[in-house]
C-alpha cells in the first residue's frame, strides 16, 4: 500500500493580509524562513520522494526544510481567477448575495476565470493514480486548495459547511492510496519538528 502526505508552504505576506494568492508567485516572509530553517519533517518521512508545486513559496519551503524535490505542475494552487489578490471580506462587501450564492456551492464554488475545488481534485487525481502505480511513498509540498480538495474527496465532505476534522493547514496530513490512487485518511495534523543543534 502506498502513502501520500500533503504539506502546505509556509506563510507569506499575502497569507498574513488574507489576500487570495492563487497562482501569484509570492515569496515567504523573513520570519517564515527563520522558522523553517529551525524545523525538519518527522523521521517517519525520511526516504520519501518529495514532489513540489512550481510556485516559489513551496519551493522555498522544501529547500529550507532540506528536502530534495521534483517539481510537479499539477500541485500548483487553485486558480482564483478574477479574485486573485483580493480578500474575501472585500469581495463579500462588493458582491454581496452573488458571492454568498457562489460560496454556498461548496465543491463547485467557482471564482470567475478560476477553478472550483472539484476541478482541482480532477487535476490532482491522475497524479495520485501515478503515485499509487509507482509504489513510492510521496510527500507533496503544495497549497491549501490542493490539500483541501484531496481531503474533501477522502472524507466525502461537500465543503458546504465546516470540515469534519479540525485541520492545521501548516501541518502534514497522510493518506493511504489503493491501487487506483483512491485516497483514505491515515493521520492528520502532524507537526514539523524542531531541529536539534549541538551547543
Amino acid at each position: 500500500m502506498t502513502h501520500v502526505a500533503f504539506m502546505r508552504h509556509g506563510p507569506t505576506a499575502w497569507n498574513g493580509a488574507k489576500r487570495l494568492q492563487g497562482r501569484a508567485d509570492i515569496e515567504l516572509t523573513p520570519r517564515t524562513r527563520e522558522f523553517l530553517k529551525a524545523r525538519r519533517i518527522p523521521h517517519e518521512f525520511d526516504g520519501w520522494r518529495v514532489l513540489c508545486s512550481p510556485l516559489m513559496r513551496c519551493r522555498e519551503t522544501a529547500e529550507l526544510l532540506g528536502l530534495p524535490h521534483e517539481i510537479e505542475p499539477r500541485l500548483i494552487e487553485m486558480s482564483w481567477g478574477d479574485f486573485e489578490g483580493r480578500t474575501m471580506a472585500d469581495l463579500r462587501g462588493e458582491l454581496g448575495a452573488a458571492l454568498a450564492e457562489n460560496e454556498a456551492r461548496g465543491l463547485d464554488f467557482h471564482p470567475p476565470n478560476g477553478e472550483s475545488p472539484r476541478m482541482v481534485f480532477a487535476r490532482v487525481r491522475p497524479l495520485l493514480a501515478e503515485i499509487a502505480k509507482d509504489g513510492r511513498d510521496t510527500l507533496c509540498v503544495t497549497h491549501r486548495g490542493v490539500f483541501r480538495s484531496v481531503y474533501a474527496h477522502a472524507r466525502a465532505w461537500d465543503m458546504k459547511d465546516d470540515p469534519p476534522d479540525k485541520l492545521d493547514l501548516y501541518a502534514m496530513h497522510v493518506f493511504r492510496l489503493d491501487a487506483t490512487g483512491e485516497p483514505a485518511i491515515v493521520d492528520l495534523n502532524l507537526a514539523l519538528k524542531r531541529r536539534w543543534r549541538k551547543s
